[in-house]
């Protein structure tokens, strides 16, 4: 069913570098938390401009600040900015814009715009001497190295390093984490070493369907959104991603053995029970189940499933999206297509 050398993608030769390049950022940015939190200051909320898979990164982003260092957060809807130009007080506001190039010129002006309305202004991006990095107050270069891909993969996991280094830089209980986010890169290298007779059989199951679903809740849930990105992007599946308390809301009506379910969940943490219940639930329905990470008891509810990372619920989005990039690649090459320049995209979208 698939390709078994793993090099015959620039994605996956991408996807391999994650360890080093998660290595290289961390040791970058994690001794600037003193000077994210003195931007922050006395800021109470948080709002993350963003688009594509950095808007994934910010959602994983805005429950972490909610969660973790007690800060209500946002996605930004750019149109607010550059196509009504309202007038928005966010003076109590650190505005956090995430690129990996730094020059879609849609977040460049709303994150122009949200300092005009008074907010203190923190950029990610992968690019140091980029219009975004250059316009932000403060900015946080992640240290990817250049990605050939289109899909994201490297720049991806980095922008969730980054936005957890930044979140954890305003968190309540300081230095909790240190330990945890000394253990992420060798919790990489195990992610993409990841049994590949699994995900052989996960790719066999996405190849008999074109329909798919994701879910997951919480913390991680920005990675069940990547997932179906991913998925659509690459492989050219339409794909919901969609947290399972909205599943149940309706959605859960179009669950059957015709469609094929993937769901992501964190090893720990108040969302697992309910993914737990809901693998039960859609394999009654006839759907198959397909996970990534959550624990044992998650992994036997599910067909086929794959471990995630043995890190704390805080941290396990920087590593959880690799078993997922390593599924779409293989995917991708199984269904006859390109990983590496999927249909009508460019590396750098431009929105009005």
């Amino acid at each position: 069913m698939t390709d078994k050398n793993p090099s015959t993608s620039q994605m996956a030769r991408e996807i391999a570098e994650q360890p080093e390049a998660l290595a290289r950022t961390l040791d970058e940015l994690l001794p600037r938390r003193g000077e994210i939190a003195r931007l922050a200051g006395s800021t109470k909320r948080l709002l993350f401009i963003a688009r594509g898979s950095s808007d994934n990164a910010s959602v994983v982003a805005r429950y972490l600040g909610e969660v973790h260092a007690g800060l209500a957060g946002a996605l930004a809807a750019p149109s607010v900015a550059n196509l009504y130009s309202a007038e928005v007080d966010l003076s109590d506001v650190l505005a956090i814009a995430v690129s990996q190039s730094g020059s879609t010129q849609e977040i460049v002006d709303a994150t122009d715009w949200a300092k005009r309305m008074g907010a203190r202004t923190l950029a990610v991006t992968n690019i140091e001497e980029s219009p975004l990095a250059e316009s932000a107050d403060l900015a946080l270069i992640t240290r990817a190295g250049r990605e050939l891909a289109v899909p994201a993969t490297k720049t991806f996991t980095t922008q969730v390093a980054a936005l957890t280094v930044a979140i954890d830089a305003l968190a309540r209980e300081k230095g909790r984490l240190d330990a945890d986010f000394a253990r992420v890169p060798a919790e990489a290298e195990r992610m993409i070493n990841s049994s590949p007779e699994v995900l052989d059989e996960m790719v066999a199951a996405l190849s008999r369907t074109d329909e798919v679903l994701t879910s997951g809740r919480g913390i991680t849930f920005g990675i069940t959104l990547e997932a179906a990105l991913k998925l659509e992007e690459t492989c050219l599946r339409p794909v919901r991603g969609l947290s399972y308390a909205d599943l149940k809301h309706g959605p859960m009506a179009i669950v059957d053995a015709e469609l094929a379910t993937l769901l992501v969940a964190a090893g720990e943490g108040p969302t697992l029970p309910g993914l737990i219940g809901l693998a039960e639930q859609i394999r009654s329905t006839g759907s198959p189940v397909l996970g990534l990470g959550g624990d044992d008891a998650f992994r036997a509810a599910c067909d086929i499933a794959l471990p995630g990372p043995e890190l704390p619920e805080e941290l396990t989005s920087i590593c959880l999206p690799i078993p997922a990039q390593l599924l779409v690649e293989r995917l991708a090459r199984a269904l006859g297509l390109d990983p590496d320049a999927p249909r009508g995209l460019k590396k750098v979208t431009q929105t009005d």
